[in-house]
Parts: C-alpha cells; sequence; structure tokens
C-alpha cells in the first residue's frame, strides 16, 4: 500500500508539471485566431481556468497571475492590477473570517450548537434537522470548510452514544491506520465502517446460539444504525453549502458577484448584505427543509411505513444515552463566561448593522452619513476592531481606585497571533485574483467580444436561461473549483444578460448560487471530503442523495428569482446602470469595427 501510494504521488507530480509547461504551449494559437488586447486576456483567462481546475499550481498562487501576466502583456498597467487585490469586498470578507476566529476561540459555536440539539430532541429525524439548521447557521458567517469540522466531532459522539463503541478486529485496524492517522491530524474523529460494525457483532454473537428471528432482528437493527450514521455525517456537509448560500459573507462566490458587479456596473447599488438576506435566507431555509425531508426519508430517520410502530428497547436506552452525552458535553462547558456573552453581542451587533445599512425597502443607518461613503466593509471592520482591545475578562471599576492592585495586561477578546493563525488569507487573494481577471475582461474588451458571439441564445426565454444556466453551472463545479468555476461564468452570464436585454441579476445571481450545490461528489467541496474521509461513505451514496438534492436547488432557486427575488431585485425591468454598460459596449464595439476597417483600407 506505502509503494502504491509514492507511486500515485509521483505520478501526480509529473502531470502536474506537464500541466505548468504544457499549457502555456498549448493555448498560444489562441493569441493568433482572435483581436490583440481580447486574445491576450483571453490566453490569461483560459490559463488560470486551467491551473484552477488541475490544482498545478495552489489555487491562490493561480490567482496572482494577472499581477504578472496583464502588465507584461500590455492588457492592463499594474496601477490598475494590485488594487483589484484589496477591494472593499475583500475586506467585508476579512471582517466575517476575523469574527468567526473569535467566536472559535471562545467555543461559543460549540455552545450553540449544543443548545439547539438539546431543544430539538434525540431521535434520529429530529437530531439531523438539529445538526443541519446548527451547521447551515454557522455557515452563514463561517466558512463552510470550518462548520463542517466544527460539527463532525459532534456528531460522532452522539452517534458513539446512540449506537455504543465498536471494537475493530486486527486486520482492519491495519487497513484504516493510514486513514486513522490522517484523520488525527484534521482534529476529527474516525468513524467504524460498515464492515467494522459487522465484524464486532459476530464477535459478540459467538458465544451464543440465536434464533433466526433474533439475528433477523439483529440485521435490521444493525442496517438501520449504518443508515443513520450514514444519514449524520452526509447532512453535516450539505447543510454546510446551503447555509453559506444566506448571506454575502457566506461563502467566497457571493462576494465574487458583489465584486464583479461594482466593476462592470458601478450604478448598480442594489445587492447588499441586507437584500441579499432576504433573498437568499428564506430560499435556504425552504431547501434545508427538503434535504432534510429527503435525508431523513432516504436513511430511515422518519420510516414512512411504520409512524405508530412501537421502539425497540435497544432504541429507547441509546436515544436515553444520547440525551445524556449531549447534556454532558454542554455541561463540560460550564456556566456561560464574560467573554462568550461579549462575542455574542458583537456578533448580533455585526449581523444588525450589515443588515440594517441600506435595507432598500425603509431607510438605513447609512442615510445619516454622506452618500457612498459608508460600504458594508466599513461596518464589518469597525465592529471586528473593537475585538482586539475589549477586555475577555469582565472589568472590575475597584481596580481604578485601588492603588495595590496588580498592573496586569488582560487578555482581549481577540489576539492579532490568533487571527494570523486562523483566517485563511489564500481566499483573499483567491477573491483578489477574481476581481482582476474581471477588471481585464472589461479593459481589454473581452467581455463585448463574448457577448457578440452569443448571438444564438438571445431567442431563449429568460426562465428557461436560469434553469439552464444553474444546471450547467452547477455540475461544472462538481469537478472544479466554486470560486473559480463563478469567476470563469460571470463575464460571459452578465453579457448574456445584455443580449437578452433582461435584468443582469436575473442571470448573475443563479449562476452564484448555483456553484454552492455540488452535492454528488466527495471532490466537489472541501465540507463534502471532510465527511467523506470518515470512512463510512462511498460514492454512490453521495451520488445518489446529491442528484435529487442538485435538482431541488435548480427548480428551488428558478422559482425563488421568479417570485420573491423580483421584488427584492427589480428584475422584472432593465435597469438603467445595464443600460449604460450596454451603450458602453456598443460604443466600444464600433471604435473596434472603425479600426479595423481603417486598418484594411490602408491594406
Amino acid at each position: 500500500m506505502a509503494a502504491l501510494g509514492a507511486l500515485v504521488k509521483k505520478a501526480w507530480s509529473v502531470r502536474r508539471f506537464v500541466v505548468l509547461l504544457c499549457a502555456p504551449l498549448a493555448l498560444v494559437p489562441i493569441l493568433l485566431s482572435l483581436p490583440p488586447k481580447e486574445g491576450r486576456c483571453l490566453y490569461v483567462i483560459l490559463l488560470m481556468a486551467l491551473y484552477w481546475c488541475t490544482e498545478a499550481l495552489p489555487l491562490a498562487v493561480t490567482a496572482l497571475l494577472p499581477i504578472v501576466l496583464f502588465p507584461f502583456l500590455g492588457i492592463l498597467p499594474s496601477n490598475k492590477v494590485c488594487p483589484q487585490y484589496f477591494l472593499d469586498t475583500n475586506f467585508l470578507f476579512l471582517s466575517g473570517l476575523i469574527m468567526a476566529s473569535a467566536i472559535e476561540e471562545w467555543n461559543l459555536h460549540r455552545r450553540i450548537a449544543l443548545r439547539v440539539l438539546m431543544l430539538v430532541g434525540v431521535q434520529p429525524a429530529r437530531l439531523i434537522l438539529g445538526m443541519m439548521l446548527t451547521t447551515s447557521f454557522l455557515s452563514m458567517w463561517l466558512s463552510n470548510t470550518a462548520s463542517t469540522a466544527m460539527m463532525l466531532p459532534i456528531a460522532n459522539a452522539i452517534l458513539k452514544s446512540l449506537f455504543g463503541e465498536k471494537d475493530t478486529s486486527k486486520d482492519m485496524n491495519r487497513e484504516n491506520e493510514e486513514n486513522q492517522a490522517s484523520l488525527q491530524q484534521n482534529k476529527l474523529y474516525t468513524v467504524p465502517t460498515e464492515m467494522q460494525f459487522l465484524a464486532s457483532t459476530e464477535d459478540g454473537c459467538t458465544e451464543k446460539e440465536l434464533s433466526s428471528d433474533v439475528l433477523s432482528d439483529l440485521k435490521k437493527e444493525e442496517e438501520y444504525k449504518t443508515n443513520i450514521w450514514k444519514g449524520f455525517l452526509i447532512s453535516i456537509p450539505y447543510a454546510a453549502s446551503i447555509g453559506g448560500t444566506a448571506t454575502l459573507t457566506g461563502t467566497a462566490p457571493n462576494l465574487i458577484l458583489l465584486g464583479q458587479l461594482k466593476s462592470y456596473f458601478p450604478e448598480c447599488d442594489v445587492v447588499n448584505f441586507g437584500s441579499w438576506f432576504m433573498f437568499a435566507f428564506p430560499l435556504m431555509l425552504i431547501f434545508l427543509l427538503m434535504g432534510w425531508l429527503w435525508i431523513s426519508i432516504l436513511y430511515g430517520g422518519i420510516n414512512l411505513r411504520g409512524w405508530k410502530t412501537k421502539k425497540s428497547n435497544i432504541r429507547v436506552d441509546a436515544e436515553a444515552r444520547a440525551k445524556e452525552v449531549i447534556k454532558e458535553d454542554y455541561q463540560k462547558l460550564g456556566p456561560t463566561k464574560f467573554a462568550e456573552q461579549a462575542i455574542f453581542f458583537f456578533f448580533c451587533m455585526f449581523a444588525i448593522m450589515l443588515f440594517s445599512r441600506d435595507p432598500k425597502f425603509i431607510p438605513g443607518w447609512a442615510s445619516l452619513f454622506a452618500p457612498g461613503f459608508i460600504s458594508d466593509a466599513v461596518t464589518g471592520i469597525t465592529i471586528v476592531i473593537i475585538l482586539f482591545f475589549f477586555p475577555s475578562q469582565k472589568p472590575s471599576f475597584r481596580w481604578w481606585f485601588d492603588l495595590k492592585a496588580p498592573n496586569t495586561e488582560t487578555q482581549p477578546l481577540l489576539t492579532w497571533r490568533k487571527a494570523q493563525e486562523t483566517v485563511p488569507w489564500n481566499i483573499i487573494l483567491l477573491l483578489g485574483g477574481g476581481f482582476a481577471m474581471a477588471k481585464g475582461c472589461e479593459e481589454s474588451g473581452l467581455s463585448v467580444w463574448i457577448g457578440g458571439r452569443l448571438h444564438p441564445l438571445e431567442g431563449v426565454p429568460p426562465p428557461v436561461a436560469v434553469i439552464l444556466i444553474t444546471v450547467v453551472i452547477a455540475l461544472f463545479t462538481e469537478f472544479a473549483s466554486n470560486t473559480a468555476t463563478i469567476i470563469i461564468f460571470l463575464p460571459v452570464l452578465a453579457e448574456l444578460a445584455i443580449r437578452l436585454k433582461v435584468n443582469p441579476l436575473y442571470l448573475m445571481i443563479p449562476g452564484t448560487i448555483g456553484c454552492s450545490y455540488a452535492f454528488m461528489l466527495p471532490v466537489s467541496t472541501p465540507p463534502n471530503s471532510i465527511a467523506f474521509s470518515s470512512g463510512h461513505l462511498m460514492v454512490k451514496d453521495m451520488a445518489r442523495t446529491g442528484l435529487l438534492m442538485n435538482l431541488m436547488g435548480v427548480l428551488l432557486l428558478s422559482l425563488a428569482m421568479n417570485t420573491w427575488a423580483k421584488s427584492i431585485f427589480q428584475l422584472g425591468t432593465f435597469p438603467a446602470w445595464a443600460n449604460i454598460h450596454a451603450e458602453n459596449a456598443t460604443s466600444l464595439v464600433t471604435a473596434v469595427e472603425n479600426v479595423t476597417l481603417s486598418a484594411l483600407n490602408k491594406i
């Protein structure tokens, strides 16, 4: 096994080396077949897309390529490329990441999760619902990967209390040694596989001769346990992906949409934290409920045939043990600390101020200041700065008047060292790479050139276009990074909307959310990979469950875009801010045609 693993690593290293060297040469014909500036920009975009899809370079390193290639190829000067990596959208995302670090530092997420599980109950279907609600709520503010990694240990502890500790044979230990080591490095509990369940059951039954009825009951009970375990594990990454769509800071594609809107349509001001939340939060709740019903029915959490069937004593005892485990874990956290209360207060302030800055249906608090000066980034950074000096222990007023009191430095709610260690800075660079790519498409005229090639799609009805776009992007993102996917597709969707004479948001929002609807494969998203690495899920489990999840997501998103989203984002009309962009694009096309004709006349 070790030799095979080394061989696979060598083959992967060779493939990366080949992609790094051959991709730039293979894309050279694009430089010759298109107008000079557009061809050079498309060359850079396709090269980055290839590197992102194959991960020949780290994603963040690939995102830095525009800083080098755009100036060298004459697409954009460096003083226009580099600022794209630190737009206000990046700082909005950074504020969310810092807030997440503070929540993790004081275990507030664990207290919230255990409290929710205590409220929903310990029946498997209710526990799955509790897991999904908690994971989706955390994913609204934290990263999807972090939310999944936080919830899996809690889920494993509950499952072990429901089904008991399972002893595995020596052979099983040898086969899973490498997998267990990798899981320990990631601070995740290992999950017994189906074969380990069966092996441990056989060991326990060898001492006694059991009747066929008892054996049949035991077999059904083991199948029930296995299915419930799978349902628990698969519900967590799915809920994380769904929950991340509810807020602008929940996942990177949402922020890329906001940044590219500001680049392509500077006059567009209808998308902000509040308006996005009003649109995406109801969609998230509906999808979460539908997903919970599907997972619970598929994996036995809800038995449609036996609502009135009496529970076995084994299940009753297991549920009682699970309830005790949740209660004990919650009690281990102790009484609520002052730091947790402070973090919760600032977290609520963070959400309320972002939502109320400019909710559109009523004047927000930003209307008290000069128009255009206050953005969501200003709001988020204002709150998180307080975390770095607000004390983590309740201040004592006696200290100020006691001259003999020791002059000890109080620890703040969050230290900069902790923020440095926990904030994924590579995502900031990845966002910047996407914004730089969008700026290059706009300045080089590539987006206009792409729009000119979309004539065959002008006859497609907009509602059909929404469904087709969501399906294509959801399938594409099953194999590629969702961030890279939306960076590639958004410029095309913006130009397609202008060709169809519909509000660009009508196509760009479904494309953005569709990037998060990747449920079918372990490699689709990091949360899927984390759950799959537990060892108890198979690819066919994810494919079977994820197929219907994808279909439900596409249909629910289409429903949302054609109902309540229309009133929130004014999707029924072609807006003035998009019309200005269309006029500029038309004038650019005319200018390009005039230059081409004058060159031909000289020849």
